[in-house]
């Protein structure tokens, strides 16, 4: 099988695509044909080894000290059931499904072994580029909005980065949910966060975020460049900040009105996404011109790996980045 693979750490070129034996899989998991992988902030970070400030070291001890541990990264995916292993009962082969891997990675291949316990099957009405795409931006937004912010009707939402994987996914929720929502993001991406449902779009260049006026119940930071002590100066009396990326001392220190910390991956959160797209509920932001890519292309070849990689540490990615292998 096709497989883009990382021996080393370093920038895009760093991945390339060679035949790999197709993954084995064991009691409780399930080989799936990938139809799309989204290509994620995470895993820029992981090829290049660049993580937020403090995380390095432990970070290293995770993914490996001088090379990745898993060679082959990405985890989340959307494809169909090759086979099963023992003990899976929920999937049959041909079934449609998306999940995502875990510390385990290994999305970006033609076959992947995935957990049982980590997949659902996605609706007819849901594309596979959709399904993969929705994922990661998506439950991370459910995590810090629903969960640790709880928000709701009449509350006023700052999304800082709203036309990212996880700022897009933000905006909808936070207005689906019944908050007025501001979003900042670049002027070339105002109107397409309009169309979310964003009640005001700030251009970060014009008007930095630490000089916002106004008062926020819930700031959303995607970005990584507001901090605790600039994003308590937005909140209202009981507002919350809600650090989607965070250094390792603001991560520690993110306690009271603040939160930080990795998201959950939990199958009824894939669910649930699943279920607003199907209903038109929720739209998925694809990026519209990966560079190296035709403008009319929004899903690129695994070969294009590399390609990918690139636009996502451009920080210039719009939504969500899939390719096909």
């Amino acid at each position: 099988m096709r497989a883009a693979v990382v021996e080393r750490y370093g920038g895009p070129e760093v991945v390339r695509v060679v035949d790999e034996p197709r993954p084995a899989i064991k009691k409780g998991e399930v080989l799936v044909r990938v139809r799309a992988a989204a290509v994620t902030s995470g895993d820029a970070r992981i090829r290049a080894a660049v993580f937020p400030a403090g995380f390095a070291l432990p970070s290293r001890l995770v993914f490996g000290v001088f090379r990745p541990r898993r060679r082959v990264l990405g985890s989340s995916l959307s494809g169909t059931v090759e086979a099963v292993g023992p003990g899976v009962t929920q999937f049959a082969p041909g079934d449609r499904v998306c999940g995502m891997t875990g510390l385990r990675m290994g999305a970006h291949a033609e076959f992947a072994a995935v957990q049982a316990t980590r997949l659902v099957h996605v609706p007819d009405a849901v594309s596979h580029d959709d399904a993969a795409a929705v994922l990661f931006g998506g439950t991370t937004a459910l995590h810090f909005l629903r969960d640790k912010g709880k928000v709701g009707p009449g509350m006023t939402v700052l999304v800082n980065g709203g036309s990212g994987a996880v700022g897009t996914n933000a905006v909808q929720f936070a207005c689906h949910s019944g908050a007025t929502v501001t979003a900042t993001c670049s002027a070339a991406n105002a109107a397409l966060v309009a169309g979310l449902g964003a009640h005001h779009v700030v251009d970060y260049r014009v008007t930095p975020v630490e000089t916002l006026t106004e008062r926020f119940d819930l700031v959303l930071d995607t970005v990584g460049n507001i901090g605790l002590a600039g994003g308590r100066r937005l909140l209202t009396e009981r507002g919350m900040l809600l650090l989607a990326v965070a250094s390792l001392w603001q991560t520690l220190r993110a306690r009271g009105n603040a939160a930080a910390g990795p998201g959950k991956e939990a199958p009824e959160d894939f669910a649930l996404l699943l279920q607003l797209v199907a209903q038109g509920a929720l739209k998925v932001v694809h990026d519209p011109t990966p560079d190296g890519a035709s403008p009319s292309d929004r899903t690129l070849d695994l070969a294009d790996i590399a390609t990918a990689h690139a636009r996502v540490s451009s920080g210039r990615k719009v939504g969500n980045l899939v390719v096909a292998p």
